[in-house]
């Protein structure tokens, strides 16, 4: 018999197989409320953001119901999805981070080469994002506009459909799913805000400031994401709440290093 490749199995996905694996053996029944993402988190020792993509899995798969400002419910599935089935979907987070780290760089490069074409169609998107309703489809396309705008001015067919096919990952059922509870006109407009921010700084050729804020529009993207679903004390059963952490997860690996940017030889910001 011919070896099989082995694939590592996202975090988030190990947590939501495990909460399933409890929910099917009974421990949460169906209506019962399940723990607060900070007492999954505390249990399970990983991440809030791997907790909550987890939830959103379950909850694509019509497992979970998320009501915010009161908890996290199990409900009876009508017609449950394999688990494999959606496996291979990157998690919200996880997409942001790489968008974030990518899309940085690509920013401090575009302040040092953006011709004024490339400003124009960066204003361009940036006006079309300012007349459209959120959340919407036309909204998505005129987003997608203005970092597809970003990273052409590097002139890198490769970097524009890289950029283009992460953010396409906004289209996946977890990340739509994220954005329905948080995404409204207020998010919109501070997202517009940090966009400028991005602009004005690669039109101003600082290539430092615009890394920076490119970042920063990414890291509050991530923040917006993270938000609290509104119930933070668990009215779940006893037994629940001191349940022992379930096994075969991994600890999540330490914090992410502080957003400050190190200073290297000779780098002087703009």
């Amino acid at each position: 018999m011919p070896l099989e490749a082995v694939e590592a199995r996202r975090l988030y996905r190990q947590v939501a197989d495990q909460l399933r694996s409890l929910i099917d053996s009974g421990e949460y029944a169906v209506g019962s409320r399940l723990p607060t993402e900070r007492e999954l988190a505390e249990q399970l020792k990983v991440s809030r953001p791997t907790v909550r993509e987890a939830l959103i899995a379950l909850e694509v798969e019509g497992r979970l119901r998320i009501r915010v400002g009161s908890g996290i419910y199990v409900i009876e599935p009508a017609a449950v999805a394999a688990p494999t089935a959606t496996a291979v979907i990157e998690g919200p987070f996880e997409l942001l981070r790489a968008r974030e780290f990518l899309e940085s760089a690509i920013a401090e490069q575009a302040a040092r080469v953006a011709t004024k074409d490339d400003i124009d169609r960066i204003d361009a998107a940036l006006v079309a994002m300012e007349n459209v309703d959120h959340p919407g489809e036309a909204s998505m396309v005129h987003d997608r506009a203005f970092h597809i705008a970003v990273a052409g001015c590097l002139g890198n067919a490769v970097l524009v459909r890289v950029v283009g096919e992460l953010f396409d990952q906004r289209l996946n059922p977890y990340f739509a799913q994220l954005a329905h509870y948080f995404e409204n006109p207020t998010t919109w407009r501070t997202a517009l805000d940090e966009h400028r921010a991005v602009r004005d700084a690669i039109a101003a050729r600082r290539p430092l400031t615009a890394h920076d804020a490119m970042r920063d529009h990414l890291a509050h993207s991530q923040e917006r994401f993270a938000q609290n679903f509104g119930a933070e004390t668990s009215a779940g059963a006893p037994a629940a709440q001191k349940r022992a952490a379930p096994s075969g997860v991994q600890p999540a690996k330490s914090k992410r290093p502080s957003k400050k940017r190190a200073k290297s030889g000779g780098a002087r910001r703009p």
